[in-house]
């Protein structure tokens, strides 16, 4: 079955945590793992793809506790791990297999861990782990990639901002994902009149794929709290002038949700001056990218940011927003957060499971209430563990039944 009405309409509610309140700690062992709530009705098909680095680590964390908080809603997996990224390139010699992208579109949902690392660097383009990705962003067409940026009351301390600057901050970045100058053409190598070599690429937006986008940011922002801040540089590039004219056209559908525009580079100032005054932010793909990386970092740590891409039809792709990391890869050191949160907007966004999707989201939290971190949210008067600890801890709070919100 596919589930794109499912991911289109469940995709603008409110980001997770939101009026949260994690329990008090428990004891359980993570070995006792409870039989499911009911007699397992539904079952999916899962393509994991753990990718490189530190992927495989925070993906084999994330498949437990999925599986824990599904099978006590009574939901089985089927599981398929296929490579991508560098891994392919090593097993294979290509970023995406052919099997790796037909398995992806006949599954329910795609759970993603990361791709590169220093080893591929050199690499032709069509050889590069990143290449994979974005091919495997375009082969399941989903355009549009939410990227949730919660300051949590538990890792405010976290966050290298000042406390009364992040405290409160709950926003989402609605990026453009298949579009822009990812993609754009021409691109490529030539020489210029003066016999110079020079390197090119185009940004380039049609009609059809700026108004999509914008009408999954206004739905985003009537559920939230109906504010929208479409980012562009129309002060200075021709697509963006075109991006700001159809935003605003498409903002008559919805005279509920106050519009605003901002330039790229104010809005990049904004986010660390005075975050709490965005709240759903639309913006391309390159601007996308890159403000969602800065607004990770408000919360603490990339290691903490889930994200969900979405298309019209056929499977959403859910990873973490973070990298490969591979000079901490193997050493237990990743933080599985993320890809976990993930596993939870799978269950949520992809698959239309909220109550499997709020059993992980509480017990990320009460996992954090209990002092918990790994080193990238670590401060004084926690305890540091590593990734599999972190895996092991969220497993016992999924196992207790922490209450989810209701």
């Amino acid at each position: 079955m596919t589930m794109a009405s499912l991911q289109l309409n469940n995709a603008i509610a409110k980001p997770f945590f939101v009026g949260m309140r994690p329990s008090s700690s428990n004891k359980n062992s993570v070995g006792r793992i409870r039989c499911a709530a009911t007699t397992p009705s539904k079952r999916y098909t899962i393509t994991l793809l753990p990718g490189d680095g530190i992927g495989p680590e925070v993906i084999s964390v994330a498949t437990n506790v999925l599986k824990l908080a599904a099978s006590l809603e009574g939901i089985e997996f089927d599981f398929q791990e296929m490579p991508v990224g560098g891994a392919a390139l090593d097993s294979t010699g290509l970023p995406l297999p052919a099997e790796t992208l037909s398995a992806a579109k006949q599954s329910d949902a795609v759970l993603l861990g990361a791709i590169g690392g220093y080893k591929w660097d050199k690499n032709e383009k069509h050889l590069k782990p990143e290449t994979g990705l974005l091919q495997l962003r375009a082969g399941l067409q989903v355009f549009a990639n939410l990227r949730p940026a919660t300051v949590l009351p538990q890792l405010v301390d976290a966050s290298t901002l000042k406390k009364e600057v992040a405290e409160g901050v709950d926003l989402m970045v609605v990026r453009e994902l298949t579009g822009g100058i990812y993609f754009g053409k021409p691109r490529g190598f030539s020489v210029n009149e003066n016999g110079q070599e020079i390197g090119f690429n185009t940004e380039v937006y049609a009609t059809h794929e700026i108004d999509r986008i914008a009408r999954v940011a206004f739905e985003t922002a009537r559920k939230r709290s109906g504010k929208l801040c479409s980012v562009d540089k129309a002060n200075v590039l021709e697509a963006s002038i075109f991006w700001r004219k159809r935003v605003t056209a498409i903002a008559s559908e919805y005279p509920d949700v106050e519009l605003s525009h901002m330039y790229v580079d104010n809005a990049a100032m904004q986010l660390v001056r005075d975050p709490k005054q965005f709240d759903t932010i639309v913006t391309n793909n390159i601007f996308g990218d890159i403000l969602s990386d800065e607004a990770s970092m408000i919360t603490g740590s990339i290691g903490m940011l889930p994200s969900a891409s979405l298309g019209e039809s056929g499977p959403g792709l859910f990873e973490p927003i973070h990298g490969s990391a591979p000079d901490i890869a193997g050493q237990d050191k990743a933080n599985p957060l993320a890809t976990v949160l993930s596993a939870a907007m799978l269950l949520k966004y992809g698959l239309g499971e909220e109550n499997a999707a709020k059993r992980i989201e509480a017990a990320v939290l009460d996992t954090l209430s209990r002092g918990y971190r790994t080193g990238d949210i670590y401060s004084a008067g926690n305890k540091l563990v590593g990734c599999k600890e972190m895996g092991e801890e969220v497993l016992k709070s999924v196992d207790s039944q922490v209450p989810a919100p209701v």
